[in-house]
């Protein structure tokens, strides 16, 4: 077995233990997790993340970019890409009177990029699509009982793609992914008793999982302006999903907490009902990028919109209607990446200065609730604000001359809800990512 053989098969081992872990990694403390799929994870790898997530016109060869799978084909027949990313997060939570701080670590993604023939690239990878992760409550009185009511929810969806990329003409690009969208939810309203002593503690928790494939499908057309500078217009399509899937309904009481202890068997079961052949939708995303670049500028700006309006979801899990669940969502993204010089000797010339800025509204609304009368106030969103900035320090291997990428990123993110009495966030994050170009396909003449 040769070197290249031998470096593949090790990561691929790598990207199938990765995958065992990377769909219980939350990364979120959010009560907005509680509603819909959870908070929805930005497509953007490293570089494309710190220029406040662009990715539809973004079309390297040294780069993975799943957002369009049209760039696949931008590599060359001698390169392999790995390219992983992990980040930290700091995120702190207001309700005008209340605050309270979570700090969350995760493992972001993981991919790689390979040719397959002239002008025809590949790309796996792993990525979530979203998270849910809460746990608060509040002190509740009930006759001559007081209790603690705790709101408790956890998992997300996850995604394993797999795509293709072919330059068919000169400087005109097309592709499409395949994706296999996997994920589990837990979502438990707890009632735990803390003016009685050997009171028993009731939880009542839906769950449901969700196994099903998602296309995505992209175009590049790039006109070049001159011998170093050109102009990337990408585009692409996501249609919306269908899903049908049992939602698990119990009520159980406990002689301690379920949080704590998880293994515990539970005192009496109150309920259990299976909720079969429940619908899920997902929607259908449209995209359009446009993206210049030259040899010491890149530049570029997404729109994304996707259809949300009026898709199916279960009422039984969050208690609101197919007329009130869900907003078509809006996106805007915009960055830019400099470099003094690519081909200085002056390491700090070669190092890439990265920005950028983002704004979106919420999909999912959320039930507002008066807390000092606990009377319905209706629903309401969010709008987010994203700024992010960012540094590519350049590495380059001796021997091949391959050039790999350690990206960090920082990002601030605004989330400022449009009705009173709900939850304001700050996050601010910091994430890492190793981009590493090897010279894997060359053919030795001689050993």
């Amino acid at each position: 077995m040769d070197i290249a053989a031998k470096r593949f098969l090790s990561l691929i081992l790598l990207f199938t233990a990765v995958t065992a872990t990377f769909a219980q990694q939350v990364g979120s403390n959010s009560p907005y997790g509680r509603y819909g799929y959870g908070l929805l994870s930005n497509q953007s790898f490293g570089a494309s993340e710190a220029m406040g997530g662009i990715s539809y016109g973004i079309r390297r060869s040294q780069q993975v970019n799943p957002g369009n799978p049209a760039s696949y084909s931008r590599l060359d027949t001698l390169t392999f890409i790995f390219d992983f990313g992990v980040s930290g997060h700091y995120a702190l939570y207001s309700d005008g009177v209340n605050k309270q701080d979570f700090y969350n670590g995760n493992f972001d993604y993981v991919a790689m990029q390979f040719p397959i023939f002239r002008k025809v690239g590949a790309s796996i990878g792993l990525l979530p699509y979203s998270k849910t992760g809460y746990n608060y409550g509040q002190v509740r009185t009930f006759e001559n009982l007081i209790y603690e009511e705790v709101f408790r929810g956890t998992g997300g969806l996850s995604q394993i793609y797999a795509g293709m990329a072919y330059e068919p003409v000169s400087f005109f690009s097309v592709g499409a992914n395949l994706t296999y969208l996997f994920g589990n939810f837990s979502y438990s309203s707890v009632s735990v008793p803390t003016s009685t002593t050997g009171a028993t503690i009731g939880e009542e928790k839906k769950a449901y999982s969700i196994r099903d494939l998602k296309y995505d499908f992209g175009a590049q057309f790039t006109l070049p302006l001159d011998k170093s500078s050109e102009l990337t217009l990408g585009v692409v399509y996501t249609p919306g999903l269908t899903s049908k899937t049992d939602v698990y309904a119990t009520e159980m009481m406990f002689l301690s907490d379920p949080y704590t202890n998880p293994y515990q068997t539970p005192s009496e079961i109150l309920r259990d009902d299976t909720l079969s052949n429940q619908r899920f939708q997902l929607p259908a995303t449209y995209g359009v990028g446009v993206t210049y670049s030259n040899r010491n500028l890149l530049v570029g700006i997404d729109g994304t919109f996707q259809q949300w309006e009026g898709l199916n979801y279960p009422e039984v899990l969050d208690g609101l209607t197919l007329q009130n669940r869900f907003n078509n969502r809006y996106r805007i993204n915009a960055g830019a990446e400099y470099i003094v010089d690519p081909y200085s000797r002056n390491f700090f010339n070669r190092v890439r200065l990265r920005a950028g800025v983002s704004y979106g509204n919420s999909y999912t609304n959320v039930s507002v609730y008066n807390p000092l009368t606990s009377a319905s106030v209706g629903v309401g969103g969010f709008k987010e604000y994203g700024v992010n900035f960012g540094l590519g320090l350049p590495f380059r291997d001796n021997l091949s001359g391959r050039l790999s990428m350690l990206n960090i990123g920082f990002s601030y993110i605004s989330q400022r809800p449009d009705m009173q009495y709900m939850i304001k966030q700050d996050m601010f994050k910091i994430s890492l990512n190793m981009n590493i170009n090897e010279f894997w396909f060359f053919k030795r003449q001689f050993n």
